[in-house]
């Protein structure tokens, strides 16, 4: 048994004894070294603490210790977690020069002691300020269906890592869209949670105020498995909040029972291609939407979302921008400076916006349990590629890859993003967005896509 097959198969048979958790770690390390020249999802493999914690999970086993609902499932993390004894490099080339972490990410905890395995840190855009998954230090992870195409970003590497079958988890973070774009162009199942349901304590930050910290999975069980044992609340975390949260996984055999379902039209169904629309279409039908509504001024949402994530990026790193403004990403330095010199009072009038766009949301999301959007409107572009042309109009790669996902995270509604095939080699994700804390509406419709035989992970070529 590999790490290409589930995380529940893999817990399992080692529960029963069927294989060692050594040996599953051993396949996966072994895959891990085949493929990864080729994908470029890790930036360091943690082979000795992953044999370690494998033995582990064995010995507790021999000695008939009760196992964690992941035992021996291997898994990997975007580098702005804290993994002991690796520094956090959050994809930059700045952080190399800091000491190792003490201690592991809050997450990165919850997951051992679910007993799954940690085998290493995966690449990511620097400072998470990234949708296409090109680091210019550790170079772009590779898509696994066409390793000519992007990832997604930031969490680049943990798209590549799961979809290419290197691990069946992964963990990631998602501020503007940066779970839900790779899940889309890796063809793979992802959740971003609530804004303050997972801990984000000892993570490197991006915008503090919608940062969020979520899994990858290739199906929908493993993903509610993976979420089930992240769930907690964190005094370590000032944002973690303490709303009691059930598993999820046994709602899943609820189905869309009861579920008010609609799709998200206006703004989300512009400016993506036959792909993206044709993906909800699919979605909307298997899930029987009823309805199509609009939400309010979701351009202006996205604006707003730019303004604070800019502001508070910049923020962040100033000391830095100021002492090693050449070893920033070009791209990533410009967007950071930007964001210093922004007129407060547009932060001001973003901020009011913020508060005003949420209240109106919400009212909307009470009369419906899950909205159907595209997660991306194009499948995965070329690596390098500066621009896409959709009906006649030229559009930017880095800055319009997220015209669907930003004017969700920015009021931090959960959302697990599915994967449809494509008629191409390139699949493409739909968004089922819920209401605040209602992470089990939004798998619940996932289960049911997947079961309808609507929304799978492709076989990766590589």
């Amino acid at each position: 048994m590999l790490a290409k097959d589930s995380a529940l198969a893999i817990a399992a048979a080692v529960r029963e004894g069927k294989v060692s958790a050594r040996a599953v770690t051993e396949a996966t390390l072994a895959r891990i070294a085949a493929l990864n020249p080729v994908l470029n999802a890790f930036t360091a493999v943690t082979t000795e603490r992953a044999l370690r914690e494998a033995d582990a999970v064995d010995s507790a086993r021999a000695e008939g210790r009760a196992l964690g609902a992941l035992a021996g499932v291997p898994f990997a993390v975007k580098n702005l977690f804290d993994l002991e004894g690796l520094p956090t490099l959050a994809g930059s080339k700045i952080n190399r020069d800091h000491p190792p972490a003490a201690r592991d990410a809050a997450l990165v905890e919850k997951l051992t002691a679910a007993g799954a395995v940690c085998v290493g840190a995966l690449n990511m855009g620097e400072y998470a300020y990234d949708f296409t998954g090109e680091n210019l230090h550790d170079g772009p992870s590779r898509n696994p269906h066409d390793p000519t195409h992007m990832t997604g970003g930031s969490s680049g590497g943990s798209g590549a890592a799961v979809g290419g079958r290197l691990v069946p988890l992964s963990l990631g973070s998602d501020t503007n869209g940066s779970i839900r774009v790779p899940s889309s162009f890796c063809g793979i199942f992802g959740l971003k949670p609530t804004y303050g349901r997972l801990s984000r304590a000892r993570s490197f930050p991006f915008v503090a105020s919608f940062d969020h910290l979520g899994p990858f999975a290739r199906n929908v069980q493993d993903l509610a498995a993976s979420y089930d044992a992240l769930l907690g609340h964190d005094p370590d975390d000032a944002a973690s909040a303490q709303v009691p949260a059930a598993p999820v996984s046994p709602s899943l055999s609820h189905g869309a029972d009861g579920l008010r379902i609609a799709v998200l039209g206006g703004w989300f169904a512009r400016q993506g291609t036959p792909q993206a629309y044709d993906a909800v279409a699919r979605a909307a039908s298997a899930l029987g939407a009823t309805a199509t509504i609009e939400l309010p001024e979701v351009e202006r949402a996205r604006a707003a979302a730019y303004v604070i994530s800019m502001a508070e990026g910049a923020s962040l790193h100033l000391d830095r921008l100021r002492e090693r403004p050449l070893d920033f990403d070009p791209a990533v330095r410009e967007r950071l400076l930007a964001g210093a010199v922004l007129p407060g009072s547009w932060i001001v009038k973003a901020q009011k916006f913020r508060r005003w766009y949420r209240d109106r949301v919400l009212a909307i999301m009470a009369e419906w349990d899950v909205l159907i959007a595209p997660a991306t409107p194009v499948p995965a572009p070329e690596i390098g590629q500066k621009s896409f042309v959709l009906d006649g109009k030229e559009m930017l790669v880095r800055p319009n890859i997220g015209i669907y996902t930003q004017p969700i995270s920015f009021i931090g509604l959960p959302v697990v993003a599915a994967p449809i095939p494509t008629p191409g080699t390139l699949p493409i994700a739909v968004q089922l967005i819920a209401a605040p804390w209602r992470e089990d509406a939004a798998l619940r419709a996932a289960a049911v896509l997947e079961a309808a035989g609507v929304a799978y992970a492709l076989a990766p070529v590589v």
